[in-house]
């Protein structure tokens, strides 16, 4: 109820867009940026660009010991790192 009426007040729809508006192309998401001489640095990018560092003879290596079962799992070993990364180091 508002102001003691009993019916209840629906005001009338108005107009967002300003008339002669016309809908226009989106804008784009991404635009590209143009490093040239004067942009710095940046080695956060050079990472990225240079992707994951990876051992491919370290895995191949691996993958041949697992396939022909000599590669040994070091439970204790395992263990060990596991503690050292969860519990603080002494100053």
């Amino acid at each position: 109820m508002i102001n003691g009426i009993q019916y209840p007040v629906i005001p009338a729809p108005r107009q967002l867009r300003p008339s002669g508006v016309t809908v226009g192309e989106p804008m784009a998401k991404t635009r590209s940026v143009d490093a040239g001489a004067g942009a710095a640095p940046n080695p956060a990018a050079d990472l990225a660009a240079a992707g994951p560092p990876v051992d491919a003879g370290k895995i191949a290596t691996i993958r041949a010991a697992i396939a022909d079962g000599t590669y040994r799992i070091d439970a204790d070993a395992i263990a060990g790192r596991m503690v050292d990364l969860d519990l603080p180091q002494p100053r």
